[in-house]
This record gives C-alpha cells, structure tokens and sequence, in this order.
C-alpha cells in the first residue's frame, strides 16, 4: 500500500481509502466492523464518515477502538452555527469513541465558512484545532464554485468533492488546482453512484491522479479485494484506455 500527505495537513493516508457512509448498508454490525478490519489489515489507514449518519460513525468507531492511533479518521458536520459545530464534534467523539478526529469537515453547498464571518462556524473549526481535537479542516461539497472558493480562500486542508471518469472537464481541473495550492483532493463518488460499472477504469482513471484520495464505498469483502487488487496491478493508462474511457464518457454526457 502507497501512503501519501494529504495536502498541507501532513496527514500520511493510504491512497485507498475506505468510505464508511455505506457500513450502514451492510446486513449486521458484526459484519461492518469486520470489513473494516479486513481493510486495515490490508494497509488502508483513512476512514471516512459523516455526523449525519450517526449509525455509520458508530460502526467505525467500534471498528478501530483498539487501533485507533495506527487509522486516521474523517468524519463531518453541517451545523449552522459554532456552537452546533461544537456539539456536533463532542457528539461524534463520543459515538466514535475518540478524544479526536483528524480530518474534521464541514458539508456545505449553499456557502463557504471563512474566518471571523458572524456565523462563527470556521472560527470554530479554528478553536477545535487549538484544543487538539481535530488535527485539519476539510470542506465537503458539491458545488464547483465554492469548491474553488474554498481552495483559494488558504483556509482549508482539504476539500471532498465528486470525481469519477464521468466528471466534467471543470471538475478534473480542481484537481491541478489542489495540487497547486497544496490542498488534500478526497474523490467522494468514484463511481459516480453507481453510473460507473467499469472498476478497472474507474479505478485507472482516479489513480493516474497522484493528489486524489478516492473514497471507495465497498459494501463486501469482494469488492473490497477488488479494489485492492487494482491497487496493486493499476490498469495501463495508454491509448486505448482513454479511448475506452472517452467512449464511456461520451456514452453518458
């Protein structure tokens, strides 16, 4: 497994990363929690969540108690104020049974939290960062512009935005922008809800990307071992791989 920093958070992360939004999914809890142990063993290290699926952050939480200082958890807020951006954060520590999140975000698609604004959200961020409870900020969102936003601003870590070979030519190109700015890309929807069928190009696409952090939404250990192997023998992005990748695009755009 290759592990990479994750933007200027200096965070050391695996370059597959595992989605637990969709543990919930997943028949029973003894179930969940052993996918995620299947998966740290196999050297994937960053989990990510959210507060808004309170079952998916107890999940992994129970799931990694024991290595909780060898993984690095992600989870997320989208509270209107401060002080429910504070209870959110105690909340989900509780739940996850952690004194701290290393990744905290904030899921917006209506606007961007800056500093000192009068809804005191990103200074919030900022005093959980002093106090050591979260190690970086994030934004998540779906929004282009305030994706660029966010990268410009040199307010945040890291943005979480849907990428897949899909994608519009607009979105790809947030992916130079972070590497320019030294901003961490986490790719939510690498298979673009399920558009996507084709996982070794799917997975080729992503990978040629080096600041690209995909979140794989595996449900089994089958797709699990898919994944991996792919992570181990990436696909050969030559010609007839983009080929067949514009034939696909072309096929859904």
């Amino acid at each position: 497994m290759e592990y990479v920093r994750l933007g200027k958070s200096n965070l050391m992360i695996s370059r597959v990363a595992m989605g637990a939004m969709s543990l919930s999914k997943i028949g029973d809890e003894e179930s969940a929690v052993a996918l995620v142990r299947t998966a740290y063993q196999q050297g994937i290290n960053f989990f990510d969540t959210s507060r808004n699926c309170e079952g998916c952050e107890k999940l992994l939480g129970d799931a990694v108690g024991d290595i909780r200082a060898s993984v690095v958890l992600a989870s997320k807020t989208s509270g209107q104020s401060g002080a429910e951006i504070l209870s959110d954060l105690e909340t989900s520590l509780a739940v996850m049974h952690t004194d701290y999140i290393d990744l905290y975000q904030y899921e917006s698609d209506g606007f961007l939290p800056e500093k000192d604004s009068p809804d005191g959200i990103y200074n919030a961020f900022l005093r959980m960062k002093e106090t050591g409870k979260i190690k970086a900020i994030g934004l998540a969102t779906q929004e282009l512009d305030i994706a660029e936003k966010a990268i410009y601003s040199g307010l945040y870590d890291t943005i979480q935005f849907p990428l897949s070979m899909l994608s519009a030519d607009a979105s790809i190109a947030l992916v130079k922008l972070c590497e320019e700015n030294d901003v961490g890309f986490v790719a939510m929807q690498p298979l673009c809800g399920g558009l996507v069928e084709n996982i070794p190009l799917a997975f080729g696409f992503l990978h040629q990307y080096e600041n690209v952090i995909p979140l794989w939404g595996v449900q089994t250990n089958e797709e699990l071992e898919q994944i991996l192997y792919f992570n181990e023998h990436p696909p050969v992005v030559d010609e007839k791989f983009h080929e067949d990748v514009e034939r696909i695009r072309m096929f859904f755009n």
